[in-house]
This record gives structure tokens, sequence and C-alpha cells, in this order.
């Protein structure tokens, strides 16, 4: 398993009947988490003092209930600083698991940089929510093109690219279908060095486009392998739906991808460390291509 490991303001304290108990900068929040399938003691004394608290409704959805908590918040990752708060169905704003990814991808492009430090990097970045991957990937050096359907979530993330003093990088904010955009930027004869995408299980586009995962994934990652230029560093693809193990990630792009332009695949679980156990927790799947 991959773990996200590297993180100062964030942590997973324990995990227990269906919820988390994290720490968020100086916040604490409860929120449920359908792979906490165990039922163990909550003895830690901050499931009790949280500031936030996502309750899940039997019909589906939930709500908030707060105790102390600020209508938005902020905390740091190594270079970059995220702006938080409490929003739809339990989330945040970001996913901190994702930073182990963060990290790969990173390293790969800071090393071609210093290896050629003329070569401009171009990252392409689908299904971009509020810029987590963006940044991260600014901020080693590359030139990036954020795509999402939604925006709001573009608006969002030029703000954490504000908080993160990355204004001025290059980077291409876009509100677009991301099917629609591959297909275009596959006309015009555009390529990127690298790319990154995190497709919802299900979404709608901005003019009412239907996205459902299981039926478009892999059709999606064969269409977007047009986009790699010849000389690609990376291909990665993220999944928090169920059913798609790291095996069926590594089947499909290892097919999509490896006899047009060579490489390795590799795929895994990743996950947080719980503090109070010592364990991890897992949090959906990536699946890597890289040369």
């Amino acid at each position: 398993m991959w773990i996200a490991d590297n993180w100062k303001d964030y942590e997973v304290i324990d995990c227990s009947g269906g919820e988390k108990l994290e720490r968020w900068g100086d916040y604490i929040l409860v929120r449920p988490d359908p792979q906490v399938i165990w039922d163990t003691p909550k003895t830690d004394k901050r499931w009790k003092q949280k500031n936030g608290h996502y309750h899940r409704s039997a019909k589906g959805g939930g709500e908030w209930e707060f105790f102390d908590l600020p209508e938005e918040w902020s905390i740091r990752y190594q270079k970059l600083t995220f702006r938080l708060k409490p929003f739809s169905f339990k989330h945040t704003g970001l996913f901190p698991e994702q930073a182990v990814n963060w990290d790969w991808f990173s390293s790969i492009i800071k090393r071609a940089k210093s290896e050629h430090p003329d070569r401009p990097l171009k990252i392409l970045n689908l299904f971009a929510y509020t810029g987590g991957a963006t940044l991260a990937a600014a901020s080693a050096g590359a030139a990036v093109t954020h795509v999402d359907a939604s925006k709001g979530m573009v608006t969002w993330a030029k703000e954490n690219a504000a908080a993160s003093g990355l204004s001025d990088a290059p980077i291409r904010w876009l509100v677009d279908d991301c099917v629609k955009f591959v297909e275009r930027e596959i006309r015009r004869g555009n390529t990127y060095d690298g790319i990154i995408m995190d497709p919802p299980s299900y979404g709608r586009g901005p003019k009412g486009e239907i996205w459902k995962l299981e039926d478009q994934i892999f059709p999606f990652i064969e269409l977007t392998a047009n986009l790699l230029s010849k000389d690609a560093l990376f291909f990665l693809v993220n999944s928090y739906t169920t059913g798609l193990q790291p095996a069926v990630l590594t089947y499909m792009i290892h097919t999509a991808l490896t006899p047009r332009f060579g490489g390795r695949v590799e795929s895994s679980e990743i996950g947080l460390p719980v503090s109070t156990t010592g364990l991890v927790l897992p949090c959906g799947a990536s699946g890597r291509w890289f040369t």
C-alpha cells in the first residue's frame, strides 16, 4: 500500500463504528467512512472534543453538526496551503491521502527538470477538484492545465493557488467537461508530458453530460492516452469506486498505454496512517504508468 505519511497538519487519530476521527490543523472532525466496518472502543478523548461531526442519514446524504468550527480555515502540506470548509456530503475540500501521489509525480517532474532544465513540462489534471495535484505539479516546476466541470471547484482551486503563493504559476484554469476537452485537445494536436485523472463514480458535466465510471473509464483512458507526448513521464489514475481494485487499474492502464509507449505500470491501494493503532486506513486505489 502507498501511504501518505508525510503530513504535519493532518492525521487520522482513530477510526471505529463507521467513522474516522481526524485532526485538520487545529480542529477535530468526525466523519463517516464506509471502509471502517470494525467497532473498536473509542478511548481517545477527542471523540468527545470534536469541532464538527457529519451525521450520515439512513435515507442517504446527511448533515453537519458544528461545535466551535470556523466557516473556513487552512492547513499546509510542505510548501502548499489548502483552504478548507465543510460542505456537502461530508467533504472538506481535500483528500489528504492523495499526498502520496503528489510526492510521487513531483519527484518525477523535479528529476526531469534537473536533467533537462530547458525542457518545458506540461501536465494535464482532469477532474481536478480543488487543485491539490495541480498545485503539487506547479510547485515542482511544471505548467499545468486544470480541468473540472464545476465552476465552484475551479474557483476554490484558484484560492488554494493564491494561498500557496502560486497565483502567477503557469496554470490554465478551465471549467469544462473532461471528455469533451480531451477530444478537442486531440483534434488540436496538443500533447502533455504527464496526465492525472481522478474520475468520480458518477457525475455530470457543465451541460448535464452524464459520467458513469464503470462504463466509461477504460474508453476514457484509451482516449486520453492520445494526449501523451513522445517523451511522456507519467500517467496517473485515481479511483474511489468500490470494485475498481488495483489489479483492475493495472490491467486497464497497461492495455491502453504500454503497447504504444512502453514503460511500466504499478497499482496499489492508498492509505493514511492511524495514530492510535499504528495501522493504516485504506482510502481508494491508484494506478501509475511511468517510463
